[in-house]
This record gives C-alpha cells, sequence and structure tokens, in this order.
C-alpha cells in the first residue's frame, strides 16, 4: 500500500465539475469520481453542509480527504465526498452561506473578488492511496465521513461494487426508488442508508448472509432476480392481510415469506385473530401478532411479565418453596410463571403468578 498526502486547491478540485445523477460526479478535470457507484448518495443536512462553507471561508483545516489510485492514473473518493460535493455545488451557486460579518445569506457568485479567491486557493489536504480492493475496503472500513460512520450494507458496496451493484441501487438506493414506493409502509430504515437493499438481501439469502449473496451476484449483469422477489413478498403480504395497520411496518416479511408463501389462508380468519390480539393487553409487541398467526411462536408477542410486587407476593405465599421441586430458594434465585398460561385465558395477575426455581422453570419453558 502506498499513501502520498498532497495539497488540492479548491478552485483544482472543482475544475471540470459535473454532476450527471445516475451516472456520477466527477471533477478535479474529469479525473476524480466524486461518487463511485458504490457511495452513498448526497446526505448532509443543511447544517452540515454550510459548516463546510464556513470553515474554508474562515481558513481553518477540514480534515484530511482520501482519495483511491486507480490503475489508469484517474482517482475515486474513499472519504470526503460530502464535503466535496458541498464545495462543488456552493461554487456551482447551488445554495447560499452567511460569511463574514454579513447578516444575510450570499452565493459565491455574490461573494467580491477577493473572497472568491480565498476560497478557491483554500487547500485541501488529500492521501492519495495506491493499492488493491482489499485494502482499500480496509481504508474504509476505519474512516469516518464526517461523523456519519458508513453502515455494513455500505461497506459491501463499496467490495463487491459491479454491475450488479449499480443495477440494484438503482432499485432500492435513491431517493423515492421503487422499492421505496412499494414498500415504504412495511419497511423500517432509509433508502439512501442502504436499509432497504440490505433487508431484502437477508430476506432472500434465507440465511441471512449478505456477503455470501452478494460475492455469487457480483458481475450479474443486473439486479432483477433480487427485485421480482422482493415484490412477490410485499404482493404476498397484501394478499393475506389485505387490512394494513401501522404495526406491519418493520415486521420481518422476507422470511416469513420463505416459509409460508406457498401457503393458503383464510385471510378472514387471520384478520379476526389479529384483531383480537390486537385489543389483547396480554400482548405488548403487536407487530409481533403477524409473526404469531403463522408460525404460533408466543415470543413474538412479547406477553406482559409479572412484576416485583407480584413475584414478591407470589414468594411469601410459596415461603420461598418450589412447587415443582419443593426445595427452600431465595427469590433471586427464582423466577416467575403463570399458574394458566396465557394461551389458556391467563393474565398477567397476582392471583395467577407462581414463582418456581431456575432450573425448574427453565425446563418447564424449554429454555
Amino acid at each position: 500500500m502506498k499513501i502520498e498526502l498532497v495539497e488540492i486547491t479548491i478552485k483544482q478540485l472543482v475544475e471540470g465539475y459535473e454532476d450527471r445523477a445516475e451516472e456520477g460526479v466527477s471533477g478535479f478535470g474529469g479525473r476524480l469520481d466524486i461518487r463511485p457507484p458504490y457511495q452513498r448518495e448526497f446526505i448532509y443536512k443543511d447544517k452540515q453542509r454550510d459548516a463546510v462553507i464556513d470553515t474554508v471561508t474562515r481558513g481553518f483545516p477540514l480534515n484530511v480527504m482520501y482519495w483511491a489510485v486507480r490503475s489508469d492514473g484517474t482517482y475515486e473518493i474513499i472519504d470526503g465526498q460530502q464535503r466535496t460535493i458541498s464545495i462543488c455545488q456552493y461554487l456551482e451557486g447551488d445554495f447560499s452561506v452567511r460569511i463574514g460579518s454579513f447578516s444575510e445569506k450570499r452565493a459565491f457568485h455574490n461573494l467580491q473578488n477577493n473572497e472568491q479567491k480565498q476560497i478557491l486557493d483554500y487547500k485541501l489536504m488529500v492521501y492519495q492511496c495506491s493499492g488493491n480492493d482489499i485494502e482499500k475496503l480496509e481504508w474504509f472500513k476505519t474512516i469516518n465521513i464526517a461523523g456519519e460512520e458508513l453502515t455494513n450494507q455500505e461497506l459491501l458496496n463499496a467490495v463487491f461494487h459491479g454491475p450488479w451493484v449499480s443495477d440494484a441501487r438503482r432499485y432500492f438506493s435513491k431517493s423515492n426508488c421503487p422499492a421505496y414506493g412499494l414498500g415504504k409502509s412495511y419497511l423500517k430504515g432509509t433508502v439512501i442508508r442502504q436499509d432497504y437493499l440490505e433487508k431484502t438481501i437477508q430476506w432472500i439469502s434465507r440465511d441471512g448472509n449478505v456477503q455470501k449473496y452478494m460475492s455469487n451476484h457480483q458481475h450479474d449483469s443486473d439486479a432483477t432476480e433480487l427485485w421480482s422477489y422482493f415484490t412477490e413478498v410485499i404482493d404476498w403480504v397484501r394478499s393475506v392481510f389485505p387490512k394494513y395497520r401501522k404495526e406491519m411496518r418493520g415486521v420481518p416479511w422476507g422470511f416469513l415469506f420463505n416459509e409460508f408463501g406457498k401457503s393458503k389462508y383464510d385471510t378472514d380468519k387471520l384478520e379476526e385473530e389479529v384483531a383480537r390480539l390486537m385489543e389483547d393487553e396480554e400482548v405488548t409487541n403487536k407487530g409481533g401478532i403477524y409473526s404469531f398467526v403463522l408460525n404460533r411462536k408466543e415470543k413474538h408477542l412479547n406477553l406482559r411479565s409479572f412484576n416485583k410486587n407480584q413475584k414478591r407476593e407470589a414468594y411469601e405465599r410459596q415461603k420461598g418453596i418450589c412447587p415443582d421441586c419443593g426445595e427452600y430458594f431465595e427469590i433471586d434465585e427464582m423466577e416467575a410463571d403463570h399458574v394458566t398460561p396465557w394461551h389458556a385465558g391467563g393474565k398477567t395477575i397476582a392471583e395467577n403468578c407462581q414463582m418456581r426455581c431456575k432450573e425448574d422453570n427453565r425446563r418447564k419453558s424449554g429454555k
């Protein structure tokens, strides 16, 4: 690995700046790929963007940037994309900021000649790094981008970049992308931070191994298989649970589809059970109801637990004796359990609480 520290003026940086949207962003006389295909969309908030320009106009140093040197002698940004785009957009006149003693905001073209020259002559410190893809990934992992740490999916996009990643991002990673339009009511997270892409790959891989799936498909010409799978999952959800509730957002729909997508259901009966469980005060995780009505695992419901007072009342009533083994235990050596279980109509009330020793209770619960 070779790393060389160089000084680049803002004038050099913005030379030939061009934002071609889906086709990428370039600068530095066309030799710098500002937004490689694996990089995130521009996510700076106005306050962060303005702070970059304020730092430059005050002559304060910006954090060092990292560029990777390609085999053809051109460059791609490893760290510094957000700061670079902020600078270029300001010089393009895309936004205004307060500079100096002026109370009003001014665009670059509103500045005096000496103010413009000060910005253009500002020197950025850039590490130009030469190395293989594995070394590049290591740089990527260890660098923070202006306080916005890369997500695991963004790192994997960097490792496995190629035609498949570019096409997958078109479906899953752009603002108002097709996946957002179709699935925003069913998935949590944001598309530009790769949450939709990561979740869908976890689902389709079945074992949640995103890295393995991306490795196997890196050189595919497109991501239509992934997109088709996603649409099939959402269509299945809408057909099985036609009545929408806000609790449906964030349910692991893909994993449920993998297991139950071929089964036939009476949607009216499912809706009756879902509605009843939504009203059950014992059920504290309402989103888990959708998993429960399919696989019958109570753990998804996060049923109410006994409080400290209820546990103490049961312990004193039993005089510390476990009803199963007949031995005496201190209270912190015991666990609360329902006398009549929830599925048989039992409630989480003091009269329905009993204390068992941990060994017996966990044996009963299958823990």
